[in-house]
């Protein structure tokens, strides 16, 4: 497995970094260009993560016995379903709009989209695995054991918070900083 794969890296490796050196996570919401574009995409990066959270929690509270069963399949279901519907729009969105664009604008992180576009194609797998895993978890309901397949879905949270989690901290600190400094006419 690549040390740039989605599984295995820590963070963007430094050459993709060199923007981000200029524009650091700290400075990004004093940027006359982070209002707009930048900000509602972030916000829905933040969307993801608080849905994750969301699931994970859910999911938590039905194996402690303190969330009832069939709101937690009525949560998992809904939340699910809205978080993998809005996933794969959005990253269709960047895959066929943002992304040819930015990748233009400085050659130097040029190859960084092409590790987001390879994240999205891994990500698609780990999305598939979700599905199948609260799928089982919402059909486990009234079972003779409902927590082994809940107990799968909160495993399958877990890893999919930190792979989604790498995926949205690396495609920020790759494309704010692109944003930031050339601005986003073109993408809007």
């Amino acid at each position: 497995m690549s040390p740039l794969s989605l599984d295995t890296r820590s963070g963007l490796p430094d050459a993709l970094q060199v923007l981000l050196q200029d524009y650091p996570r700290e400075a990004w919401e004093a940027d006359p260009n982070f209002h707009g574009l930048v900000s509602f995409w972030l916000e829905r990066h933040m969307m993801f993560r608080q849905l994750m959270a969301h699931m994970k929690a859910e999911t938590e509270g039905f194996l402690t016995g303190e969330r009832d069963p069939q709101n937690f399949a009525r949560g998992i279901g809904r939340y699910g379903g809205v978080f993998v519907q809005q996933l794969h729009g959005h990253h269709h969105i960047e895959d066929h709009h943002y992304f040819p664009i930015l990748r233009e604008k400085d050659a130097r992180i040029e190859t960084g989209f092409d590790l987001l576009d390879a994240d999205h194609h891994a990500l698609d797998g780990i999305l598939n695995r979700f599905v199948e895993q609260a799928n089982g978890a919402i059909q486990g309901i009234g079972g003779a054991d409902a927590r082994t397949p809940a107990g799968a879905l909160r495993e399958g949270l877990i890893d999919l918070e930190r792979l989604i989690g790498r995926h949205l901290d690396d495609e920020e600190d790759l494309i704010v900083p692109v944003i930031l400094k050339y601005g986003a006419a073109g993408l809007g």
